[in-house]
């Protein structure tokens, strides 16, 4: 009945009768969902989830149980092994349905973020094991209706869970930031629609967009259980609140949204990876190229001008081939320092080549590129550069050469970035003929 169901609701669907043999077919077909009977005729549903979390290609489906009518025993059970839900018989078709779009959407948005964070790689999908309860202490926002509710759950709530629980009122939502953002959120659905605006906009907050929600109805409606789940709950406890059904549940979606976070995060240090220097920290070359663009179309910088500057240790080559590749990086760690605490927020500074470091600074006029260039020049030869243990502090210098954008100059095109890029390089070039640890000054062609 249920393959009939789904296939008329436009999945495809395949179907196995015991537990022999089911493993191979969920390899073969890769499901984005798995439903089960809570009793089978050679074991259970228990016994099936197990299997899949024995193995990294299948320990991430998501799973719903089919208990018998009233079973609350084998439920909860479920949910204390990390199966997504459980409903009972007989199923209601609204919030099967609802539970189907919702599981296979927050599935089908953490493969993504897995495939985008390569996990794989970088060793994330370690060896599987059994479900267990999230390793770290979260943070928990009980919104409900009225503080005495709220305050009902929370003490319910503490016996069950060693999470850090806090109180929040429907109306008090802009009291979230001083809390911190929250893991998760135990949300009171009130009847009407406020409570799935609610729900939408605790989705639209940038604050509570990867919190892993829970919706307590606080009239039962399956209707409403439903839309809560298609505007973006990821769990909705039906019946009223129970604080060791909560529990269980909100274990499983922290358990989730720790998997989601580390993806993220890889996400995160790979986009970092690709534009930031390793070394130094510095944005690199692939990053500050197409920035400078940005920067000098910025509104307002060719009206204030603008200054591009090149700079360069002098002599770098003699520090690495007489104390080592070691001491040399330590030098470009300690000039980018040095360049970071003399420079604007808005200023952008990158390493583009071995020792050779880029400044772009919007909405400078050409005495303050001045006193930039003379102030940095100073800055790395003002004091030694220490080099380790056992070494003595060196003298380092640095040539820099700076073009300098009057307010009539713009920079439009890529030619024109390249055009200013030259025109520092040709004014490094100068310093250096110059007699190094100086600045040479251009003006925007």
């Amino acid at each position: 009945m249920l393959k009939v169901q789904l296939s008329a609701a436009w999945y495809h669907v395949v179907q196995a009768a015991t537990l022999e043999g089911v493993m191979p077919l969920i390899r073969r077909t890769h499901p984005d969902l798995i439903i089960s009977a809570m009793d089978l005729p050679d074991g259970d549903a228990l016994g099936l989830h197990r299997m899949l979390q024995a193995e990294c290609g299948t320990a991430n489906i998501p799973m719903i149980a089919i208990a018998r009518q009233n079973d609350r025993g084998a439920k909860l059970r479920a949910l204390a092994a990390g199966i997504h839900d459980v409903l009972c018989q007989p199923c209601n078709d609204v919030i099967l349905l609802a539970r189907i779009r919702s599981l296979i959407r927050i599935h089908g948005n953490l493969g993504e973020l897995q495939r985008q964070s390569a996990s794989q790689a970088v060793g994330f999908d370690e060896a599987p094991s059994l479900f267990a309860p999230a390793e770290r202490s979260a943070s928990v926002a009980v919104i409900a209706q009225s503080c005495g509710t709220g305050a009902v759950w929370r003490t319910q709530l503490r016996d069950q869970v060693g999470h850090r629980l806090d109180l929040v009122t429907c109306n008090g939502l802009h009291g979230l930031p001083d809390q911190g953002v929250p893991d998760a959120l135990i949300v009171e659905l009130s009847e009407g629609a406020a409570g799935l605006r609610l729900l939408a906009d605790l989705r639209a907050r940038g604050l509570t967009r990867n919190a892993a929600v829970i919706a307590v109805p606080k009239q039962p409606s399956t209707q409403r259980a439903a839309t809560a789940l298609d505007l973006g709950a990821d769990d909705v406890v039906m019946g009223g609140f129970c604080a060791r059904e909560v529990a269980l549940r909100l274990e499983t979606l922290l358990h989730r949204k720790a998997r989601a976070d580390r993806y993220r995060d890889s996400v995160q240090a790979g986009l970092r990876a690709a534009t930031r220097d390793s070394m130094t920290g510095l944005y690199n070359r692939r990053y500050a190229l197409p920035a400078l663009g940005r920067l000098l179309r910025t509104p307002g910088t060719p009206d204030a001008g603008f200054a591009v500057m090149m700079v360069d240790l002098d002599h770098f080559k003699t520090i690495n081939d007489t104390y080592g590749h070691a001491a040399g990086d330590a030098v470009l760690i300690e000039t980018a320092r040095r360049l970071r605490g003399n420079l604007r927020t808005q200023d952008l500074i990158a390493r583009i080549g071995g020792e050779e470091f880029m400044v772009a600074l919007p909405n400078t006029p050409r005495e303050d590129a001045d006193r930039v260039a003379a102030r940095l020049c100073r800055e790395i030869n003002g004091q030694p550069f220490k080099l380790g243990a056992g070494t003595a502090p060196i003298q380092v210098t640095a040539s820099i050469g700076v073009v300098v954008g009057e307010p009539e100059n713009t920079a439009s095109g890529q030619s024109d970035i390249d055009r200013l890029i030259a025109q520092a390089d040709k004014a490094l070039y100068d310093a250096k003929h110059a007699g190094r640890n100086c600045y040479m000054l251009q003006r925007a062609a």
